[in-house]
């Protein structure tokens, strides 16, 4: 078979194969390259020897089978006998489920987490959103610290095991996004920098050096990155990718890397046959990330949005630290205005960050599932001091109006794991570095983060300590318990009533009526459906008006209510969720059962 590698500095490379080694020669047709033939199969171990040097693994590398230091391992994805036909299932309309490898089950592999998928599909789930699954040190870790973007850590399952996961999870129904870092690499492991000039002090990230979009050298860079992309979706059978912080892809050429990106994955899903599509994540607030390339934009299909999430975190619990003072001082007009029109910083100013914010987005060019909304992800949990979940503060009827609003809201609603039964499991940030400084450095950087916050050095959980991940693996025996098993009942009502009210996949900004009134319910209704919560610890009545219609039907209530009486007022119990239908009595059911 024939190994090829770009290694542009180098005077000799050798090909490490099978044990032996052979002198590899420069690609006439591609500056840089050099390749040569070797008898190889499927688990051939190789690696590649940079000017005598010892041998490396392939950056382009598919399987690490002994850790991302060890060496590569051929794989042949022809081989892999698929046992369903997939044709895809496209973004508008879903409903996204994030999940971890390490600790959706105790096993933490990915046949592990096929056995749970029937639990998705009866949810109504239509895609599971799988965490970074490329390879990193040691056995468990998030995953964002991963050193080969082409492969698939050896201990979840490796390729194989990815791929019977997706054939699984289509034989469910079941679409698989794929969360993929293309924003750096982790701290150990990493060799690319010895092969070429795949990072770039010209600028700066979190993590150090920035990889090198639009420095010398940056076109085999952005090719590398790209094809990593579409090797997932096409060998893996993938419906979409994540894209981690691509505020952080520092690119100053006349085309933006996201933009080459997106036009590759829309050109392989015109030769699939099936729709592909790539979400980012961004923190910028800039209309381009999802605006057509036609229009001068990225092309993104969609962008996790951070301030819906923050005006109804702030809604629900009150919190006002760091970034989520602005939200919070607007009270429940942030919310308000993020279900409007998607961004709560739109150019106003952030106190957070001293300065003017963002960019309004255009509703009525921009559909609204572009946005993901959501209560929870891995970040706004993992990244708290305790790893502590919405669940561990807030009233089961209070979980239940987050839900209403996310499920029932006009963006692409996105849950994670467990939160649709309130889990009670927090989910810390846990690592397995194997370097002893490294760990050391991660432990302390960690503790120092939070006592700035206020917290005890022995309060914050140690991320090296193996039952920090414990702790963070769900308890599948709570969904059989109350109050989850009821709260996993509404997560399954309002899912199924989504699906079936075409409503509320509408992708216009479209409300009759969208408040929160003095009387403390907040209320808005897409259609013929209302959706109101009461957050309060008391009963309130309010005043349904005229502008809905007659209130013919109950529909799903966290607690039970009846019907408004003749003069239009409703009482709502305190900590509830109701969404009531409006218009013609014709095929009402009465009230709503007691969740």
């Amino acid at each position: 078979m024939l190994f090829e590698v770009w290694a542009p500095h180098a005077e000799r490379v050798g090909l490490h194969v099978d044990g032996r080694d052979r002198p590899m020669e420069p690609d006439p047709g591609r500056a840089g390259w050099w390749r040569a033939e070797a008898d190889a199969g499927p688990g051939t171990r190789y690696g590649f020897a940079l000017d005598d040097g010892p041998p490396l693994p392939d950056p382009r590398s598919r399987r690490q089978p002994d850790g991302p230091e060890g060496l590569s391992a051929v794989v042949d994805h022809s081989r892999f006998r698929w046992e369903r036909e997939w044709f895809g299932r496209p973004l508008p309309g879903a409903v996204l489920y994030e999940l971890h490898i390490g600790t959706f089950t105790h096993e933490g592999t990915f046949d592990a987490a096929a056995e749970r998928l029937p639990h998705l599909a009866e949810l109504g789930i239509t895609h599971v959103q799988l965490m970074p699954v490329c390879p990193f040190p040691g056995t468990h870790g998030w995953g964002y610290d991963g050193v080969a973007p082409w492969a698939v850590h050896e201990p979840y399952g490796g390729p194989e095991g990815l791929a019977r996961f997706v054939d699984a999870a289509h034989g469910h129904g079941l679409g698989v996004v794929l969360d993929v870092v293309h924003n750096h690499l982790g701290p150990s492991g990493n060799h690319l920098p010895a092969f070429g000039p795949y990072f770039t002090d010209t600028h700066h990230t979190p993590w150090g050096a920035a990889v090198n979009l639009d420095a010398p050298g940056s076109d085999e860079v952005r090719a590398y990155f790209i094809g990593s992309a579409l090797a997932w979706l096409r060998d893996f059978r993938l419906d979409g990718l994540r894209l981690d912080a691509v505020h952080a892809l520092r690119d100053t050429r006349a085309r933006h890397f996201l933009a080459e990106l997106s036009a590759a994955v829309d050109a392989l899903a015109a030769r699939t046959g099936r729709p592909l599509f790539l979400i980012g994540e961004s923190d910028l607030n800039d209309p381009r990330t999802t605006a057509p390339r036609e229009a001068g934009g990225h092309g993104l299909h969609a962008q996790w949005n951070d301030d819906f999430h923050h005006a109804l975190h702030t809604f629900l619990t009150g919190e006002r630290q760091g970034y989520y003072a602005d939200f919070a001082a607007e009270g429940p007009g942030a919310l308000v205005k993020t279900l409007m029109g998607g961004f709560f910083h739109d150019g106003t100013h952030s106190a957070f960050r001293g300065r003017r914010h963002g960019s309004p987005l255009t509703t009525h060019t921009t559909p609204a599932h572009r946005l993901l909304g959501y209560a929870q992800t891995h970040d706004q949990v993992g990244n708290r001091a305790v790893g502590d979940r919405l669940s561990a503060r807030l009233s089961p009827g209070l979980l239940a109006c987050a839900a209403a609003v996310v499920l029932c809201a006009p963006f692409t609603p996105m849950l994670f794991m467990g939160e649709e039964w309130g889990a009670r499991t927090p989910w810390q940030y846990f690592t397995d570095h194997q370097d002893p400084e490294l760990a050391e450095a991660v432990r302390s950087g960690r503790r120092r983060e939070f006592a700035a916050h206020g917290w005890a050095a022995g309060d914050v959980p140690d991320p090296q300590d193996p039952a920090t991940r414990l702790r963070s693996c769900l308890d599948w025996r709570e969904p059989e318990r109350e109050p989850h098993r009821a709260l996993l009942d509404w997560y399954r009502r309002l899912i199924a009533l989504r699906r079936a009210e075409p409503a509320l996949t509408d992708p216009t900004w479209s409300y009759t009526g969208l408040s929160s009134g003095s009387d403390g319910c907040f209320s808005f209704q897409r259609g013929p459906l209302r959706v109101l919560l009461n957050p309060g610890d008391r009963p309130v009545k309010t005043w349904l008006g005229p502008r809905t219609g007659e209130v013919t039907e109950v529909v799903a209530a966290w607690r039970r209510i009846e019907l408004p009486g003749p003069d239009g007022m409703l009482r709502l119990p305190p900590e509830t969720a109701a969404v009531l239908r409006c218009g013609s009595r014709q095929g009402a059911r009465g009230p709503g059962r007691d969740a």
